[in-house]
This record gives structure tokens, C-alpha cells and sequence, in this order.
């Protein structure tokens, strides 16, 4: 005899794995933090944007956290690359995190023995003016992530007396803080996107962007112009333009685009279909809320019922109508 009743163990779902950049205290990490369905799930470190998205694709995890852009350095080129190249991916979210640093040391360590410092190239070029000011004759050893710099002070492979890393790093490792926030730019912020496999979009929130990839068909004068027209022309604002080579001829690129909207929208929706007729190929990336939820703001003559109202217009015509 069997009980239909099934223990409390069945009713639990499975845990979701999400993939980021590690190892623990990197930027990805603290972004990954931000999402709100990922808390108590288990997050996968990977070294590389191509493993964590790899893992979505190949089902070890629900979804990867990738850094997309940065307000200094601009667009993330491997990330980029990697979106345009890998299909059945789709953004579902995307999260802003200050770009802050630390100086650390070992235990016991004092700011003014400090000749020689460890740091990624990115890291160490966004925090020069502070080193130049307090080290004025300190040396640079490049390190090959901004976690890599402070764990090599640990494990005896680095011969720097400090590194400039992620202040979550404190939060796992046992570091002597030198000085924080010594980055000379305070208003820095890496934009990060969480990727899934392909879903259908969400419901649009008023406060969305799209995300696009868009090769232009050939080398020609007016071409750019020509897929900019696409946006320009139904009143959707460009918050992200940036050219990637295609990599099989010089002279041949494509576009990651963000625009502010939902494909939900009309103008947005009749936009695609225009990219659609003009590319060879068009990428959808996913529409999604913007991390600052800011409202999206347009004239009303590109409002949906205009839209619509110009369809039925036309429906009219073609059925032979009057016109009213």
C-alpha cells in the first residue's frame, strides 16, 4: 500500500546554479548579488565570459552574469563578441555596480613600505592619479584579473608588496586594508547583463531597453546612416552604439545596440521590422528593465496608438474603405 501523500523533501525545487566570473569578491560576484532569484542558489565561478556562457548553453546553469560595459573603458569586447556569435542566448536582466577600489597587503603590511604593487592593467590605469600622488615612485606588476593581484600576496607567487583589488575581497580573504577608495574616477560603474538561454520576452515595465546586434549588409557609403534612420525616424534614443568587426573581411562590422523601449512597443516593434528588411543579420538580445528604472520618455506622435492608428489606416485603403 502506498501513501499519496508526498514527503516535504518532494515539494522543494531543485536548486538553480548561476555562472559569474570568480573566483569569490570579483565585481561579477557583487552584481550577481544584486538578483534577487539567485539568493540561496548556487553560483558557479568560471575563469572566462566564453565558460560562464557556455554554461548556460550547455544546461550546467540557469543563467551567467557577464560585465558588458564600463563608463570609462566602454564596451566589453569579449562579451560583445561572444553575444553575437553564440546562438540561443537572451539578456533577461542587467545590474550597475560601482567601480570602487582598495589597496591591500598581507597581514601586518603599512602603506608606507609599499614600492611595488600588484593589479590588472584596467585596474591600474583607473587608479594612476592616486598612485602617482601617494606612490610617486612605485612599480607596476600586471596581474591577470583584479583577484589574482591580491591572492598571489597569499599564495607566495607574487612578489608585489600590495594590489589593488575589488573591495569584496576582504570579505574572503584575510588582507591587510592600506587605503580604499582610491580610484580617480568616483562616479565609475561597470554595467553587467544576466543571460539566460532564449525566452520569450517579459511584459513590458515602461522603464525596458533593448538590447541588438546588427551587421550592416555591405561597405558603402550611407550604410550606418541608413540603420540609424531605423531608430531615428520612429523617436527610440540609442543608449548604446558600439562597432565590433565581423572578423572574415576588413571593412565589414556589426553594431551592438541598446535602445530604450520594449520590442512590445509599436515603434519598437515596427523598428526591428525595418532593421529586419535592411541586415542581413539581426540579433535580438532581449528586452528587459533597465537597472536604473528610469521611465522611458518619448514625443507623443510615436506612441503606439499612433502606430496603430496608421495600420488600420492603411488596412482601410487596401479594403477599399472610405476614408473618414
Amino acid at each position: 500500500m502506498t501513501s499519496d501523500a508526498a514527503g516535504p523533501e518532494a515539494s522543494v525545487p531543485p536548486r538553480r546554479t548561476y555562472s559569474f566570473l570568480g573566483p569569490a569578491g570579483t565585481f561579477t560576484e557583487a552584481a550577481l548579488a544584486q538578483v534577487p532569484e539567485a539568493r540561496g542558489q548556487i553560483w558557479r565561478p568560471v575563469h572566462n565570459v566564453g565558460e560562464a556562457l557556455a554554461d548556460v548553453i550547455d544546461g550546467r546553469a540557469h543563467a551567467a552574469m557577464i560585465a558588458i560595459e564600463n563608463s570609462v573603458d566602454g564596451g566589453v569586447s569579449t562579451a560583445q563578441d561572444a553575444l553575437a556569435t553564440v546562438p540561443g542566448l537572451r539578456i533577461i536582466g542587467e545590474y550597475l555596480v560601482p567601480v570602487d577600489f582598495v589597496l591591500v597587503g598581507r597581514p601586518g603590511a603599512q602603506l608606507d613600505d609599499v614600492s611595488l604593487v600588484a593589479a590588472h592593467p584596467v585596474a591600474y590605469a583607473q587608479c594612476l592619479q592616486w598612485l602617482t600622488r601617494t606612490l610617486p615612485a612605485h612599480a607596476h606588476i600586471p596581474a591577470s584579473s583584479n583577484v589574482a593581484s591580491a591572492l598571489g600576496l597569499l599564495d607566495g607567487t607574487s612578489d608585489a608588496d600590495a594590489a589593488i583589488a575589488p573591495p569584496g575581497i576582504l570579505e574572503h580573504h584575510d588582507l591587510e586594508l592600506l587605503a580604499e577608495k582610491i580610484g580617480d574616477n568616483l562616479n565609475a560603474v561597470t554595467r553587467f547583463v544576466l543571460v539566460g538561454k532564449t525566452v520569450a520576452p517579459p511584459e513590458p515595465t515602461g522603464a525596458d531597453k533593448t538590447s541588438l546586434i546588427v551587421e550592416l549588409p555591405d561597405d558603402r557609403p550611407g550604410a550606418l546612416l541608413e540603420m540609424l534612420e531605423q531608430f531615428a525616424t520612429r523617436g527610440i534614443n540609442l543608449s548604446l552604439l558600439a562597432s565590433r568587426p565581423i572578423g572574415d573581411e576588413l571593412g565589414r562590422y556589426r553594431f551592438v545596440i541598446d535602445a530604450d523601449g520594449h520590442v512590445h512597443d509599436e515603434r519598437m516593434a515596427d523598428a526591428l521590422l525595418g532593421l529586419r528588411r535592411f541586415s542581413p543579420k539581426v540579433i535580438f538580445l532581449g528586452s528587459y528593465p533597465r537597472a536604473d528604472r528610469a521611465v522611458v520618455r518619448y514625443p507623443d506622435r510615436y506612441s503606439d496608438d499612433v502606430f496603430v492608428e496608421a495600420r488600420d489606416w492603411l488596412r482601410g485603403l487596401l479594403s477599399g474603405e472610405p476614408e473618414g
